[in-house]
């Protein structure tokens, strides 16, 4: 009598599992716009978000060109994204020279956001710009809000108060970079290491503005 061979079935059946889950994808991505086809969508968003201000009586910047500055590939804009869906557009940028701030920071330019979901953005964008300017060893992030009245009046003071709640600080008013009278915010740089499941960063680092003060 031949001995039984030994049972093939643990070579012929696979494991059910044979590899580790694969880490679940972040809700949010936050990228660099590299495509014609990124820019023309973010482009449009600017001026969506443009007119559902003039709409309601709300301003808007002076500059008409800033739907053509996110069409143009020199421009190292980035969009917040969910599923595809382009939620927000900005242009980051590594300390320019704004007139006013001490600390090196992150300068978040030309924010503009979708129509009817302002607030749930912001805070993502505050969340993810606070962590970005940590990685990039900078102390803060800046931005400027469009102020034509006084600070305490309504809707700026609104406006204000939701972004004082979720982390900015005002730093008083003057003139924006653009010439146009702004508020001017300011956000503490923290590490967020917890955030990298909510919202994954694809965004270039924005190169130093070179400082030509020296020379005036």
């Amino acid at each position: 009598m031949t001995r039984p061979t030994a049972s093939t079935t643990s070579q012929e059946c696979p494991p059910q599992f044979p590899f580790a889950p694969a880490p679940p994808t972040a809700a949010y991505e936050m990228r660099t716009l590299s495509t014609d086809a990124e820019r023309e969508e973010a482009a449009a968003l600017v001026q969506n978000r443009q007119h559902w201000l003039t709409m309601r009586g709300l301003p808007v910047p002076a500059r008409a060109d800033i739907p053509a500055q996110f069409r143009e590939a020199q421009t190292l804009s980035a969009g917040l994204y969910e599923d595809g869906r382009l939620l927000a557009c900005m242009i980051p940028e590594h300390d320019p020279d704004l007139g006013w701030g001490q600390r090196p920071g992150l300068y978040l330019s030309c924010v503009h956001t979708l129509p009817g979901q302002a607030d749930d953005i912001a805070r993502l964008i505050t969340l993810w710009a606070s962590d970005f300017a940590a990685r990039l060893d900078l102390h803060v992030v800046r931005a400027e809000a469009l102020a034509r009245h006084a600070l305490d009046a309504n809707p700026l003071a609104a406006l204000l108060r939701r972004l004082t709640d979720i982390g900015w600080d005002v730093r008083g008013s003057g003139p924006g970079r653009d010439g146009d009278r702004v508020a001017r915010l300011e956000l503490p740089a923290e590490h967020r290491p917890r955030l990298r499941p909510l919202i994954s960063c694809q965004v270039h680092a924005p190169q130093p503005t070179p400082d030509n003060r020296s020379s005036m």
